[in-house]
């Protein structure tokens, strides 16, 4: 986390889950300037953008879908196909756009 985060300009919040992958939020807050807050449990509105992509998620792979069964190139052509899709809570741009600070010009 700390690696991929300091590749940003800025990060000035990060809003978690309550999960025990995040046991090193101490740190990855030191090393990254962040304020670190946690979601309440149930309460899905505090991580808007998490449970948006959740969704766009499960429009590939419903619930109950075995992910096993997926292939690495699989799982990466939909990571590129979500990272290039425009957000209205970033004003119409992709997040590979904000990540990188390019625009970038897709054909399909």
């Amino acid at each position: 986390m700390i690696e991929l985060l300091t590749k940003i300009d800025s990060v000035l919040t990060l809003t978690l889950d309550n999960g025990g992958e995040f046991a090193g939020h101490v740190r990855v807050s030191k090393q990254t300037g962040a304020k670190v807050y946690f979601a309440k449990p149930y309460a899905s509105w505090q991580r808007g953008t998490n449970e948006n992509t959740n969704g766009r998620i499960r429009r590939f792979w419903p619930k109950k879908f075995d992910m096993a069964t997926l292939t690495e190139k699989e799982i990466e052509d939909r990571i590129l196909m979500l990272n290039f899709t425009q957000r209205k809570v970033l004003g119409g741009v992709t997040p590979f756009e904000v990540f990188t600070g390019r625009r970038v010009a897709l054909i399909t």
